[in-house]
């Protein structure tokens, strides 16, 4: 691709860094901030600094937020006893879309995949086994990504977790297999977190 401008070229070529950016798209949306207003520029610039330099991660179910326990976490009308287990943020964002689930969520950052060089230690297991052990947990639900990563690391979480008082559940097959969460339609994945099934009748 050949500029008349090298400072849009530049731009363009950072703006396809971004994931499922390409250079078209990038070129687009390069072009499309020269002809914003400065003032539209100096409030995009300043969200995405803030963003970098003021978000972190809940210390309880490690979701991104804005303080050091999530609005989620603190909400009184929560079922503090339902675990969610997820992979990403995109997963809570697309279960609280469906309205249908009232508890709280652990995100592990992930799922364990030998081939991509993630193991548990990658994860947030550890503070998963903590919260278990220090909270009043009743049932916990997995709902990774239908696929090979996601069943192993739902199999490893029960492995590591299992225990009398504890009923695992996972979500209902509505989802395909091979499909992400946040790729879901909201209807389907409500069905499927009210329709959950018993971790152990999961897999036959």
């Amino acid at each position: 691709m050949n500029f008349s401008s090298k400072l849009l070229s530049n731009a363009v070529e950072e703006i396809s860094k971004l994931p499922g950016i390409g250079k078209s798209t990038a070129l687009r949306l390069a072009l499309h901030l020269v002809n914003k207003e400065k003032g539209d520029i100096d409030l995009l610039l300043k969200s995405i600094r803030d963003l970098k330099d003021s978000v972190v991660f809940c210390e309880k179910c490690k979701s991104i937020s804005d303080e050091k326990i999530c609005d989620i976490c603190l909400s009184v009308n929560r079922d503090t006893k339902t675990l969610c287990i997820v992979e990403d943020i995109r997963d809570v964002m697309a279960i609280e879309n469906t309205g249908q689930f009232k508890g709280l969520y652990h995100v592990l950052g992930g799922k364990i995949s030998p081939v991509d060089g993630i193991g548990p230690n990658q994860l947030n297991i550890d503070s998963l086994i903590d919260r278990v052990e220090s909270e009043e947990i009743n049932e916990i639900i997995f709902a990774l990504s239908a696929t090979m990563e996601g069943d192993t690391t739902n199999y490893y979480i029960f492995r590591k977790i299992n225990k009398d008082g504890i009923r695992f559940s996972t979500i209902a097959r509505g989802v395909s297999i091979g499909d992400n969460l946040e790729y879901t339609d909201e209807i389907t994945l409500g069905r499927s977190i009210i329709k959950r099934i018993p971790f152990e009748q999961s897999s036959s």
